[in-house]
């Protein structure tokens, strides 16, 4: 599943808002790749997938980010079926 996020950096809270874009909002600030991995962190507890099943596929140096979300194998993936 992909998705398109607009990400808040620095923000006092860490969630995310479903919508199109979907909206991260994160405490870390964008430098050395720490927000977006934070973002990583933050859709991959929201969706109940590993870490590792996330992934930035465009906007890796901007706030508009498209993030891939590998749900094979999980209870969201099932529950389509």
């Amino acid at each position: 599943m992909r998705i398109n996020v607009r990400v808040v950096p620095g923000s006092s809270r860490s969630d995310v808002e479903p919508g199109d874009p979907w909206c991260v909002h994160v405490h870390a600030r964008p430098a050395e790749g720490k927000a977006n991995e934070e973002v990583l962190q933050i859709i991959s507890r929201h969706f109940g997938v590993a870490r590792s099943a996330v992934r930035i596929l465009n906007g890796h140096a901007s706030r508009s980010k498209i993030v891939e979300i590998g749900l094979e194998g999980t209870a969201m993936a099932e529950g389509t079926r």
